[in-house]
C-alpha cells in the first residue's frame, strides 16, 4: 500500500510540474485581432506627456524596433526584455497613439493613451521645483513571466516530493525486526 501511495504522490508531483512548466501564451493586442510569435506590451498604457513608458518584448530572437508618433523610435537588443523611453512633451492630451513593435518581419500593434487633463511642465522649466528622489517601484514586478512561474512550480514540486520521500522512509537495520 505504501508503494502505491509513493508512486501516486510522485506521479501527481510530476504531472503538476509538467503542467506548470509547459504553459505558453500567444501574445495579442487588446482587441485580440493580431497574434504574433513574440510578445509585446506598453506599461503604463496611459501616461502624461513627458512621462516615461516601459516597452516589453518577449520571445523575439532579433533586435526589436518600436515606433510611435508619441516618442522616438526605440530598439530592444536581442536577448533583452524591455526598454524605457519618454513620451514627447508635444504629445496631445487625450490622444490615443498606435505603438508598433517589429521583430524581424513580424509586427504587432497596441495603443498608448496620453492622459487628458493638466500637462506637466518640461523639467528644464525654472518654475518646476523638484522634491526628493525618484526611488523606483520598490521591487514590484510588472506582469507574469510564465517560464519563471513554471520553474518555480517545478522547484516547489520537487522539494515537496523529496520531503515526502524522506519523511516516509523507514530507518534502516538499527535493531528493527
Amino acid at each position: 500500500m505504501r508503494a502505491i501511495r509513493r508512486a501516486a504522490s510522485a506521479a501527481l508531483v510530476g504531472v503538476t510540474t509538467l503542467a506548470l512548466s509547459s504553459c505558453t501564451v500567444a501574445s495579442a493586442d487588446p482587441g485580440g485581432e493580431e497574434v504574433t510569435t513574440f510578445g509585446y506590451r506598453v506599461s503604463p498604457t496611459t501616461v502624461d506627456a513627458g512621462g516615461e513608458v516601459t516597452l516589453f518584448v518577449t520571445d523575439c530572437r532579433k533586435t526589436a524596433r518600436i515606433h510611435s508618433d508619441a516618442f522616438d523610435t526605440v530598439t530592444v537588443p536581442r536577448g533583452e526584455a524591455f526598454a524605457t523611453t519618454d513620451v514627447g512633451w508635444d504629445a496631445k492630451p487625450g490622444t490615443v497613439y498606435e505603438v508598433t513593435f517589429r521583430c524581424g518581419r513580424e509586427t504587432g500593434h497596441t495603443d498608448l493613451t496620453v492622459a487628458a487633463g493638466h500637462q506637466k511642465r518640461p523639467p528644464h522649466d525654472p518654475g518646476d521645483v523638484q522634491h526628493g528622489v525618484k526611488a523606483g517601484a520598490g521591487g514590484t514586478m510588472d506582469g507574469f513571466d510564465l517560464r519563471r512561474i513554471g520553474l518555480g512550480g517545478a522547484l516547489v514540486g520537487g522539494a515537496i516530493g523529496v520531503a515526502y520521500y524522506w519523511s516516509r522512509r523507514r530507518p534502516s537495520g538499527d535493531g528493527a525486526s
